[in-house]
């Protein structure tokens, strides 16, 4: 297994380099960059165009893999291939349909997310093309969250999460590094508890994920010289929420209780964080909720001392302080679970608290 974890890891973490390379020389070239304005973070003008590196990088892989999987389901497997892989050769090519169709709303949110790049759509055409792809998932794909629902219940759930999850890491997308870090240390994670579950395939795809944003990062993180857009964040949202559902969180016949349903709540813990706490804020002033603006967690963090690197690498181990203990949260019983998400509360709170020490307050004589 060990062997397949690397080829995942590594194939498109140099894809995604060298994509990313030639992306930002091309964008420099054309004049796709973000120019520094508004609510913007940067100081000079950044190449745009990194998503289309992260949607080839990832999306490439997976499609690959799985097409070698269906041309080899009828014969006989070269002998180089591990043996785990021989033995999921005729599971994986029966995914096919699946893997096409969640693939095919990436490129429906990549596309969208493209032309947002290029010259803004506004919020609505956006939610319009997640409600679309969700409702695409949920409905005919048949890839549901909480299955012991009745249908028309676990349909609407399914979609709800799936455009809550894919905003919450576009709205996180704000500064350098951030939706791209954050990304990579919970799909690790997932991939890890997909792993435990006795899955092959689905860790193998949030794998290549890591991958893909560990490439990514290295132009991406702070200072980055290029933005993955929305055409990037979108996708990062989206695939996170596909991952989290098709995740075995729970089965008996696997030893796992049924509070492994919580662990995408207390892995994403931070994201979801920042878009309640954003959404209020914009609320509370009688903003629109969706209009772009620096109350978002990070720049909260700048704004009281810290340096944009420092933030993002503080939201980087918050992140990892409520999604790394959630790996056991499958196996654990009733008081483990409480313990558990005890702890993840107490991050979330800390983090709530720290937020709203006004700077240069003293505390007593």
């Amino acid at each position: 297994m060990l062997v397949i974890i690397l080829i995942a890891i590594l194939v498109p973490f140099w894809l995604s380099l060298v994509a990313t390379f030639f992306v930002r020389s091309w964008a420099i070239r054309t004049g796709f960059v973000d120019h520094p304005m508004g609510h913007k973070n940067h100081d000079s003008p950044t190449a745009q165009g990194g998503g289309i590196a992260v949607f080839l990088a990832m999306c490439g892989p997976i499609l690959a893999g799985t097409l070698i999987a269906w041309w080899l389901r009828d014969s006989t497997p070269p002998a180089w291939l591990p043996s785990l892989v021989k033995t999921h050769i005729a599971g994986i090519a029966s995914k096919l349909p699946t893997i096409l169709a969640i693939l095919g709303g990436a490129a429906v949110l990549h596309v969208v997310g493209l032309i947002d790049d290029r010259r803004p759509l506004g919020p609505w055409p956006k939610f319009f093309a997640q409600f679309a792809v969700a409702g695409f998932i949920a409905g005919p794909v048949g890839i549901r969250a909480a299955e012991a629902l009745p249908a028309p219940i676990s349909i609407a759930v399914t979609i709800l999460w799936i455009v809550l999850i894919t905003n919450a890491f576009n709205f996180l997308d704000n500064m350098d590094g951030l939706s791209a870090g954050v990304a990579a240390i919970a799909a690790a994670v997932f991939a890890v508890a997909a792993a435990r579950a006795g899955q092959v395939f689905v860790p193998v795809m949030a794998w290549v994920l890591v991958g893909t944003l560990i490439g990514f990062l290295r132009f991406n993180f702070s200072p980055a010289t290029i933005f993955m857009g929305d055409a990037g964040s979108l996708v990062i949202g989206y695939f996170m929420a596909v991952l989290t559902i098709l995740v075995t969180f729970y089965d008996p016949s696997q030893n796992l209780t049924p509070f492994g349903v919580l662990m995408p709540i207390v892995v994403l813990a931070v994201p979801l964080y920042d878009v309640a706490s954003v959404v209020i804020r914009r609320i509370r002033v009688g903003e629109s909720p969706l209009r772009g603006d620096r109350r978002h967690f990070s720049h909260r963090l700048v704004k009281r001392g810290m340096t944009p690197r420092g933030a993002v690498l503080t939201i980087y181990l918050a992140t990892a302080a409520t999604a790394l203990p959630a790996i056991v949260l499958p196996s654990v019983d009733w008081l483990g679970a409480i313990l558990l998400l005890v702890q993840c509360l107490c991050v979330v709170t800390m983090i709530a608290i720290l937020e709203h020490v006004t700077p240069g307050s003293k505390n007593g004589g």
